[in-house]
């Protein structure tokens, strides 16, 4: 894999696109910009936020982007021109006034405000249904919601830490959460039980995903470290070093 460089700037998130061709990142410099996964080489760069991009994704379809920024905005992109668009269905955005938020991609309508956390809400996603949210807070809990409704569906607590990313399994059966407390957690998405405690690393854990089979969990953390896990053992599998500063991103190619 080629390395994505750009000098004196940060990458707040990365992702794939579904057919592993492309990456999307999101930057310190108030950029998204989008690479081609086998060169390297930039292929676009989508300009408007007047604050850090915190946060990307990509449709399952690899159309459209959407992208979080430090300037209190969600913005919507075509994925082809870069152009800003307000199309799709919904997005689902946390925020640090606490609350948790599901618009309508089309209009920019605000549908349903999820409140509860009683801190910074640091991570949130949609299971791949669309029936649920998960978010993860500085209030250190881990919150399930009807997507539908806005009712809060549970209330996962055990890290001693505010939790930094949350990321339901493809399946929707499963969470995956990373804390400041240096653990990776995985639970139950119906009865809240903590199922899995990986706790290799010795600082915050920034970023966690699942495979999408979901038989492995990657985690990023402060201690400049990826790590793979088998998401049914929880035994780790596998140790990447080579970064020089803290990971806020990592996740699979599909």
């Amino acid at each position: 894999m080629p390395l994505l460089t750009i000098w004196n700037k940060y990458f707040n998130s990365v992702t794939f696109s579904s057919d592993g061709t492309r990456i999307v990142s999101g930057l310190g410099d108030k950029s998204v910009r989008i690479w081609d996964a086998s060169t390297a080489a930039e292929l676009r760069r989508l300009d408007g936020h007047s604050g850090y991009v915190q946060s990307v994704a990509i449709s399952s379809d690899g159309t459209r982007i959407v992208s979080g920024s430090g300037d209190n905005s969600v913005r919507v992109w075509d994925a082809l021109t870069g152009e800003e668009l307000s199309d799709g269905t919904r997005i689902v955005s946390g925020s640090g006034d606490k609350s948790v938020r599901i618009w309508d991609a089309s209009t920019g309508a605000e549908l349903r405000r999820l409140d509860g956390h009683s801190g910074d809400v640091q991570s949130v996603a949609f299971s791949s249904d669309g029936t649920r949210v998960v978010s993860g807070s500085k209030d250190k809990s881990v919150r399930v919601w009807d997507a539908l409704t806005g009712t809060e569906l549970r209330r996962l607590d055990g890290h001693s830490g505010d939790v930094q990313s949350v990321s339901f399994s493809s399946s929707g059966t499963h969470i995956v959460s990373g804390s400041w407390d240096g653990s990776v957690r995985v639970w139950d998405a119906s009865t809240g039980a903590e199922l899995m405690l990986l706790d290799n690393h010795f600082d915050c854990v920034r970023s966690v995903a699942f495979s999408w089979d979901g038989t492995r969990i990657v985690s990023g953390s402060d201690d400049r470290s990826v790590r793979v896990w088998d998401a049914s053992t929880g035994a780790e599998l596998r140790r990447f070093n080579g970064h020089s500063d803290i990971i806020h991103s990592v996740v699979f190619e599909r």
